[in-house]
C-alpha cells in the first residue's frame, strides 16, 4: 500500500472534507477523492460517508485513523527533519574533504557547534571522488582542493593555502635557504622527496611557481596525508611542500626548518562546496557559516607562519 493513501486519508479525516484536504496536501480534489477510493477498495471497508455536511468518517475510519495516524505523522516528520531541520540536532551532516585538513583544522573549528548538538559524518578523499559523492546526494558539503566548476553545484572560497618548502632542523644547517635561493633544485639534489601523491601535485606545483621548472626525480616516498609527510621530513627522512598550517607548530618548535623563502608563496585556493539549493537547510547554513568565519583565523595564522620563518 502506497503511504500517500494513508496521508490523505489523514488529511480528510482531520479536515472533514475532502476539498480541505486537496487544499492541504497541495493537490487536486479529484485526486484526494481517487485516492480514498482506491484505499476502500484495498481495504474492503467504507470510510467516509458523502454528506452535504462534509466527509463523515465510518467506524472502520475512525478505527483506522486510531491505529495509523501517530505512526503517519512520524514518518512525515521524520522526512521534514531531513527537508528542512529546525535545529542542529535534527539532522545529521555528512561532510568530507582532505583528511589533513579536515583533521587539523574542520573539526576543532566545529568543536563549539558538535557540544551543541552537532551531528557528523566524516569521509576522506580525492577532491574528484568527493564531488562525485556530492552530486550524488552521499554527502552535504566538501571541502574541494579545486574550484569544482561542475553543474548543480556551488562553491565559496574558503581559504588560502601558502605552501612551505621545509626539511629536517639538521639540514637546514647544511642546505641554507640563501643557497637554494642561489642554486635552485640543484642545491637539494640526492635529498629524499616525501610526497602526498606519485605525481608530486604539491611539490611539482611549487617547483613551477617559484623555479620555473619541474622536478627531475620522483618522490622516494608517497604517503597520501600530509601529517604523515610532515612526520616523515620532521624525522629526518627527507623534504616536502607542506602547507603552512599544518606545520606551524613544527616550525615554532624548531623540529623542522624552511629550506626557501621566495618572495611569493605558492597558494591554492580551498573551496567549500554543497548542491545547488542546499544552504538553505538549518545545519548545513549554520556549519557552512562558522567554517566560513573561522577560515578568517586560519588566514592569520599563515600569514604568522610566514613572518615567522623570515626572522
Amino acid at each position: 500500500m502506497e503511504l500517500t493513501l494513508l496521508r490523505s486519508f489523514l488529511a480528510v479525516y482531520r479536515t472533514g472534507s475532502f476539498t480541505k484536504a486537496a487544499g492541504l496536501l497541495a493537490i487536486s480534489q479529484p485526486t484526494v477523492t481517487c485516492q480514498i477510493r482506491n484505499l476502500e477498495k484495498e481495504i474492503g471497508q467504507l470510510l467516509f460517508l458523502r454528506t452535504s455536511r462534509g466527509a463523515i468518517p465510518t467506524e472502520a475510519a475512525e478505527e483506522l485513523a486510531e491505529e495509523t495516524g501517530a505512526h503517519i505523522d512520524a514518518l512525515e516528520a521524520a522526512v521534514l527533519r531531513r527537508q528542512d531541520p529546525l535545529d542542529l540536532t535534527e539532522r545529521t551532516l555528512s561532510l568530507a574533504g582532505p583528511a589533513d585538513m579536515v583533521s587539523t583544522l574542520l573539526l576543532p573549528a566545529l568543536a563549539g557547534l558538535i557540544h551543541d548538538g552537532l551531528r557528523l559524518r566524516v569521509g576522506f578523499g580525492p577532491t574528484n571522488d568527493l564531488l562525485d559523492d556530492l552530486s550524488a546526494g552521499l554527502h552535504d558539503l566538501v571541502v574541494a582542493t579545486a574550484q569544482p566548476r561542475r553543474h548543480g553545484i556551488v562553491e565559496t572560497p574558503l581559504m588560502d593555502e601558502e605552501f612551505l618548502l621545509v626539511g629536517p632542523a639538521a639540514l637546514a644547517g647544511r642546505v641554507p635557504p640563501e643557497q637554494v635561493a642561489s642554486a635552485g633544485p640543484a642545491a637539494l639534489k640526492g635529498i629524499p622527496i616525501i610526497a602526498y601523491a606519485d605525481n608530486l601535485p604539491i611539490v611539482r606545483r611549487y617547483w613551477q611557481t617559484v623555479f620555473a621548472e619541474r622536478p627531475s626525480c620522483g618522490a622516494q616516498v608517497v604517503v597520501p596525508d600530509l601529517r604523515a609527510v610532515l612526520a616523515t621530513v620532521k624525522a629526518g627522512g627527507g623534504i616536502s611542500v607542506v602547507p603552512s598550517y599544518l606545520c606551524a607548530g613544527e616550525l615554532a618548535r624548531g623540529e623542522i626548518r624552511p629550506l626557501h623563502e621566495p618572495a611569493t608563496r605558492p597558494l591554492n585556493t580551498l573551496y567549500l562546496a554543497t548542491r545547488t539549493g542546499a544552504s538553505a537547510n538549518v545545519v548545513l547554513s549554520a556549519v557552512h557559516s562558522h567554517l566560513l568565519t573561522e577560515a578568517k583565523s586560519w588566514s592569520a595564522m599563515s600569514a604568522g607562519v610566514h613572518s615567522d620563518s623570515q626572522q
